[in-house]
């Protein structure tokens, strides 16, 4: 992606939410995904659908766990929590809460993308004041000192929601990201991410879907970069000690009771990682 372009893939999975909030059972529940995505993000998910028809539970599982991470996670122990590369993320207005301890919401993500959204929801019917708008470059800027600038407190427990995001950046900056919440976040903080196997991003696959799903998402300037097969010996050499990892199948079976071995949700998985945490779901 060019350095001031704004993220088409985020258009696109707000598409898959907005897509799977309108249906029944409904999985994940976004009322602002279809609006946000717009003729754009619509047109993205439907051609996409071509090359990756499970996208869109793909989308809704995955939306739906954070979601329940936020839920359960974020409150008197962790009354913060920040929306890493947040995208079209609308979690800020759909899981705010004031009780019983105020609960602050901090979106982060690359100046061209925030601007876009801010744009957008001005124009719908969004409470914008749910959350602080952090502009930062993961692969420049420190964001835990960009954070700090805009009212985070480091030194309090904080629950860091990654979704959708390192798939896209080099290992270098996933590393990064990973070693500046282990070491400047208090260390009962929670980053949860989700992340692809090594051999897909690295192009090692015999399915033709999956060669024609790797070059639509680098057609629209944002490649897979980073993959691994087992986040575990990564997480601990970044310093962190409890860590939870789950496959797409075991997270779509516990949200839909349903399993299907065509949907290939085993090359994805949701890892949730603490320095001293012991409350991981």
């Amino acid at each position: 992606m060019s350095p001031d372009a704004a993220s088409r893939t985020a258009l696109m999975v707000a598409a898959y939410r907005g897509r799977a909030t309108a249906k029944t059972p409904q999985v994940c529940n976004d009322p602002w995904g279809a609006r946000l995505a717009g003729a754009e993000g619509a047109a993205l998910a439907t051609t996409y659908d071509k090359h990756y028809p499970h996208m869109e539970l793909w989308t809704a599982v995955r939306a739906a766990f954070f979601d329940r991470c936020v839920e359960t996670l974020a409150g008197s122990a962790r009354s913060q929590v920040v929306l890493l590369g947040a995208g079209l993320d609308t979690r800020a207005a759909r899981l705010l809460r004031s009780d019983p301890k105020p609960v602050r919401f901090f979106e982060v993500d690359h100046p061209s993308s925030q601007k876009l959204k801010l744009a957008k929801l001005a124009a719908l019917d969004y409470p914008i004041d749910c959350a602080t708008y952090v502009a930062c470059d993961f692969e420049r800027d420190d964001f835990v000192e960009v954070l700090t600038r805009a009212g985070f407190h480091a030194g309090e427990p904080a629950l860091f929601v990654w979704e959708g995001v390192t798939t896209y950046l080099t290992e270098h900056a996933v590393r990064t990201t990973l070693h500046r919440i282990a070491t400047a976040c208090e260390p009962h903080s929670i980053v949860g991410f989700d992340h692809l196997r090594r051999k897909i991003v690295a192009g090692d696959v015999s399915d033709p879907k999956d060669i024609e799903s790797r070059a639509f998402v680098a057609d629209l300037g944002e490649p897979l970069r980073f993959g691994v097969d087992d986040a575990l010996p990564l997480l601990f050499e970044e310093g962190f000690r409890k860590v939870r990892s789950r496959t797409f199948d075991e997270l779509c079976l516990d949200s839909t009771g349903t399993y299907d071995r065509a949907r290939m949700f085993a090359l994805q998985r949701v890892v949730l990682a603490s320095v001293l945490a012991t409350d991981l779901p």
